[in-house]
């Protein structure tokens, strides 16, 4: 086999009803949970679309113990939902991941995702369509008033309903979340009705495409409903959500001239104007460094702009989130992620997080770059104050501790700090007063439209 990907799990499953009793043995197979888009996949297959072999991909560990004949897959609760009959095993190129393979059955229904209510199986869209003929419409972005001009038209001159499919496995363009792309979908469909019905919307669990062209099990899902596939040239081209996407970032009209204004509405909700929504402010730097002091301080600067603001110091998160760790690499690492995963959430619901720790390391700061940023807007702060300078304040009495021994990894005395190369705002307390410093961050928030003028 040559080549195996870690974040891909490609599964074909054959056509099997759900079983009313679960297999005996169940507790003591191999369990394996995959991404949101390989359930999805599962999930389809087994509702009769496509088949109907299947090939998982899988740490070498879990397939060895598959060997034995089956491989369960799960959910992220690790409640079984497929049990694959294992006949071959092959292994990666790099010795670390394996593809397991055989045919599969279902052992519970699948549940949750957005607007579950909406999805349907083909065969329950063909009974729906009482032989009405369908055009199906793929979608992985919403669509801009042209589009559906044009599908409402090319549905019309066949004599056809219109079946819209969002695919809602993850999380779209720019981190476009599924439910709002089936609301958005939902307010285009209540347009797009013909004479030959209304439109029907049935989201479906695949990953979004990233180009104009139909997932392959949508295609499939289209044909087994009893519908015909709309032209591939009329599909969404990925330039317009380009231009949807630019004009959210802009605080003129722009929008509601490329989509209905119910449209325009549900992306406003998602993603309003810069400067309303969630931010994380994330100070890095030494102990020592003025971090705390920066962020009390920035803290009080934008509540009086108005906004709710949650300040995360590293030290009071430590007791309240990480008590049980350590001060290793992996127990660094870990309290940072942590720390991120709490700045992610306020973000998400469009709040300010304002954090202030060393996170001396450069990829659990990526990390928690990452996990903001698909929510709303990160800001990195490094404190860069000097190492001598730090160890001279020494308020907590801890680098004196470090250069006696009584402190194992301590960052900057026997553990390294890696200076941010990406920091947006950069300051030296030992160079400028807290006030000139907080200033700075100020003017950088309001360059980037991030917050409002006080």
């Amino acid at each position: 086999m040559s080549e195996v990907r870690v974040a891909a799990v490609v599964i074909l499953v054959a056509t099997v009803a759900i079983d009313e009793a679960l297999p005996d043995g169940l507790a003591s197979w191999p369990a394996f949970h995959p991404t949101p888009a390989v359930l999805g996949k599962v999930e389809l297959l087994l509702a009769g679309v496509g088949g109907p072999t299947v090939a998982v991909d899988v740490p070498a560990s879990i397939a060895a113990a598959a060997e034995s004949g089956h491989l369960v897959l799960t959910d992220e609760e690790g409640t079984p939902l497929a049990d694959v009959a294992v006949h071959t095993v092959s292994t990666g190129d790099d010795g670390k991941l394996c593809r397991v393979s055989g045919p599969v059955r279902g052992l519970r229904p699948f549940s949750g995702g957005p607007f579950r209510s909406l999805r349907r199986r083909p065969d329950e869209v063909r009974v729906e369509l009482a032989g009405t003929p369908a055009v199906g419409v793929p979608l992985s972005r919403p669509l801009i008033a042209d589009d559906e001009q044009a599908f409402a038209e090319y549905a019309t001159a066949r004599g056809a309903r219109l079946l819209l499919l969002p695919c809602v496995a993850e999380a779209g363009p720019a981190g476009l979340p599924p439910e709002v792309l089936v609301r958005a979908v939902l307010a285009s469909g209540s347009r797009l009705g013909t004479p030959a019905g209304p439109a029907l919307v049935v989201p479906l669990p695949l990953e979004p495409s990233t180009d104009a062209a139909a997932p392959p099990l949508s295609v499939e899902f289209v044909k087994a409903a009893g519908g015909t596939l709309v032209d591939p040239e009329l599909l969404p081209n990925p330039r317009s959500w380009s231009r949807i996407a630019a004009a959210l970032d802009s605080i003129s009209s722009a929008l509601e001239g490329l989509v209905a204004a119910d449209v325009a509405a549900v992306l406003r909700s998602w993603r309003p104007p810069r400067t309303e929504r969630g931010l994380t402010v994330f100070f890095t730097g030494l102990s020592g460094s003025g971090k705390s002091t920066l962020a009390h301080a920035l803290t009080d600067a934008i509540l009086e702009r108005g906004r709710t603001v949650t300040l995360v110091d590293g030290d009071v998160a430590r007791r309240q989130l990480a008590s049980g760790l350590g001060f290793s690499r992996t127990d660094r690492d870990l309290n940072v992620r942590r720390i991120g995963w709490v700045a992610a959430e306020i973000t998400r619901h469009g709040g300010v997080a304002v954090c202030a720790l060393i996170a001396p390391y450069a990829a659990s700061r990526a990390e928690v770059r990452r996990r903001v940023q698909a929510h709303g807007h990160f800001v990195l702060v490094h404190v860069a104050t000097p190492l001598e300078v730090c160890e001279q304040r020494d308020r907590k009495g801890l680098y004196a501790k470090a250069r006696a021994g009584l402190i194992e990894e301590f960052t900057g005395v026997s553990d390294p700090y890696e200076e941010p190369e990406d920091a947006d705002v950069r300051v030296d307390t030992s160079q400028m007063t807290i006030d000139v410093a907080v200033d700075a961050i100020l003017a950088h928030l309001l360059r980037e439209g991030l917050i409002e003028p006080s």
